[in-house]
């Protein structure tokens, strides 16, 4: 048995490693909001690891209920699976409504131009845009209180873990409490583990690239992110 539970624990971190890899949702969406609302390092790790956990335990919950219901398998994997078609569509809407959000705030902030006319005549004009220095803001947009990270979070508790309800079967059915702790602990910390470790390391790569001249437009491209893997999920299965 103890044979059996070290390949189970075995199986479901590869599977957990994997299964975010092949998952750019599980990733992405953080890297690009992250750098478009200026949060520090330590809050993007910390919104990650908060969806990440919401996510693993949304689906450990439902599969051991299902388990102790007599639930079959196809039926949680159905069930799984309109999950995860929820998730994504509701993604992919959030993503949308922030782009366009980001496209006005775009707008708004589209350099301009202020003549100004001196003593003795001479007339003259300088262009800005109120975006970077030129925004005055009265609070730290990086600190300011938010709506998104719950949003997030909300939709990565929806979003299934398909793979692990087939791992978990097999010692919720030989009726080891251990045996189940453990392959969702191994499940869990690889997930977790990955996300955290893609974000960090592609935000720090995305902070040494030239951006300044998108800079204006970082919402609408974070928005169109969200999108694009909410869609990704939906149509190509990611």
């Amino acid at each position: 048995m103890e044979s059996d539970l070290g390949f189970l624990m075995m199986t479901a971190a590869s599977i957990g490693v994997i299964h975010t890899l092949l998952g750019p949702d599980h990733y992405l969406p953080f890297v690009a909001l992250s750098s478009a609302r200026g949060w520090t390092t330590r809050r993007t790790l910390w919104v990650t690891s908060l969806c990440g956990i919401g996510h693993v335990l949304g689906s450990v919950v439902i599969g051991l209920v299902g388990i102790a219901a007599g639930v079959s398998l196809a039926k949680l994997e159905w069930f799984e699976g309109l999950r995860g078609d929820v998730a994504a569509w509701l993604l992919t809407g959030f993503g949308l409504a922030y782009m366009a959000w980001g496209l006005r705030r775009a707008w708004r902030a589209r350099p301009h131009f202020h003549p100004h006319v001196h003593a003795g005549g001479l007339v003259h004009s300088h262009s800005h845009g109120h975006h970077g220095d030129h925004a005055h803001p009265h609070v730290d947009a990086g600190n300011a209180t938010s709506i998104t990270p719950w949003a997030l979070f909300v939709i990565f508790v929806l979003g299934p873990c398909e793979p692990l309800i087939p791992v978990l079967m097999y010692p919720a059915f030989q009726q080891s409490a251990a045996g189940v702790v453990a392959v969702v602990l191994a499940f869990g910390v690889a997930t977790i583990g990955t996300m955290v470790s893609v974000v960090y390391f592609a935000g720090a790569g995305l902070r040494r690239l030239p951006g300044n001249s998108l800079l204006r437009y970082s919402h609408a491209l974070a928005g169109a992110t969200l999108s694009v893997c909410g869609l990704g999920i939906i149509f190509l299965g990611l």
